[in-house]
């Protein structure tokens, strides 16, 4: 039986990032994307094909070579994740502005005096 990936357990390693940031633009076929790495063609295998059961990449055979391209739809769900944290981190934001803002008029109050 296979297990079923997700999208989060793809992006969540760089090396994962970096193939989905180097198809996202234009195809390259897996020897391209391996020359790129530090690490064996067994360990870029794993990590493409990884990323094709989790939805992210597509492999076409154009003659002799293996095209990956990008299929960046998935990552809408990451995007719906995070985004719901935006006001959070908005709300957050402001407050740190309003107290930056009232510090300043604080010192501006010492300055005058």
């Amino acid at each position: 039986m296979k297990t079923r990936r997700d999208v989060y357990q793809a992006i969540a390693d760089p090396t994962r990032r970096a193939i989905i940031n180097m198809v996202a633009s234009e195809p390259h076929n897996v020897n391209a994307i391996a020359e790129k790495f530090d690490v064996s063609r067994q360990a870029i295998s794993l990590h493409i094909q990884l990323l094709i059961d989790c939805g992210l990449l597509v492999v076409k055979q154009q003659g002799r070579e293996r095209l990956c391209k990008a299929h960046l739809d998935q990552l809408g769900e990451v995007f719906q994740w995070v985004e719901q944290y935006k006001q959070h981190f908005e709300r957050k934001l402001d407050a740190l502005e309003t107290y930056i803002e009232k510090i300043k008029k604080e010192r501006d109050g010492q300055h005058k005096k």
